[in-house]
């Protein structure tokens, strides 16, 4: 399987000598953002791991294999190519084969972090239920993948055009724990709050770096999934962004959009109704969570 990996030095070398390593998905540079900001946040998210002490590893796959670490050219091929693939597992095998430029989904970047040997992931908001699941059948490729695939991921909760209850329900029946940062409730990424209490909650890091090491120890598969709100100065308005969501998701379904591309509508339609506030909150929310797993990752490596 190594010869799938581009590992770059820096992370090589972090890997080699035991020393903390964050992962980072490149669909929210290529599909999550628009250009330049897109290619800003990734800088930004890298430095912040590294303000921690953690080496950052952006994934995304390029020239047949999947690259561990992107330089600073990679980060601006893929802020600004057009049409680059939106990779999760059931992609990966084409993708590679056929030497395409793809962009790592949650579910995908985890395999490539655990295929390298990466413990921790941050990203902005992991994927779920979609709304309409009982007629559609629409569930996310992150949540089997996290059921799974042993990474940790440090998230804002699920996405609020998502199914949240429903959510919760099927990573419980997966096995996965759901552990609040500083919150007893489910982060709605957008908010601070769903409604939804949370099994189990640390006030500090090292609490839940305690946690993951046992679960290693014990030898439990799957991931974990690290639910970090979003700063309270940076949050927005509950029913504002409810409402701004269920337009848009009334719209996406007039346009008949599903599957895949059914997140990046819905978040550019909610940029576009927010006039903005919503990436903004969006990029702010990936920050905190840069931090949080940052110190986290540390955190399990001094144990």
């Amino acid at each position: 399987m190594k010869h799938l990996l581009d590992i770059t030095p820096e992370v090589q070398e972090a890997l080699d000598n035991n020393k903390p390593v964050v992962a980072l998905e490149s669909t929210i540079i290529s599909h999550g953002m628009p250009y330049p900001q897109n290619v800003e946040m990734a800088t930004k998210t890298e430095a912040i791991i590294r303000e921690q002490g953690a080496v950052p590893a952006t994934i995304a796959i390029m020239d047949g294999k999947i690259k561990i670490g992107l330089s600073e050219e990679d980060l601006e091929t893929f802020a600004k190519t057009e049409g680059i693939a939106k990779v999760s597992r059931r992609d990966m095998a084409e993708i590679l084969a056929t030497g395409r430029l793809g962009a790592t989904t949650v579910a995908s970047t985890m395999i490539g972090a655990n295929l390298a040997g990466i413990k921790f992931f941050v990203t902005g908001g992991i994927g779920g239920v979609h709304r309409g699941y009982e007629e559609y059948m629409d569930v996310s490729a992150d949540l089997d993948e996290l059921g799974k695939t042993d990474v940790v991921v440090i998230s804002a909760g699920a996405k609020s055009i998502l199914d949240l209850p429903r959510t919760m329900e099927y990573l419980e029946t997966k096995g996965v724990p759901v552990i609040g940062y500083q919150t007893d409730e489910l982060p709605a990424f957008f908010t601070r709050e769903s409604g939804l209490k949370l099994a189990s909650h640390f006030d500090t890091t090292e609490e839940i770096a305690k946690v993951v090491k046992m679960k290693h120890e014990l030898g439990l598969g799957g991931g974990v999934s690290v639910v970090n709100p979003i700063p309270e100065e940076q949050a927005m308005d509950k029913e504002y962004i409810d409402s701004v969501i269920n337009k848009a998701i009334e719209q996406m379904e007039k346009d008949g959009v599903s599957g895949k591309d059914a997140t990046p509508y819905l978040l550019g339609a909610i940029v576009e109704a927010t006039e903005g506030k919503s990436l903004k909150a969006n990029i702010d929310l990936v920050y905190n969570n840069a931090r949080v797993g940052g110190q986290l990752a540390v955190d399990y490596f001094n144990l």
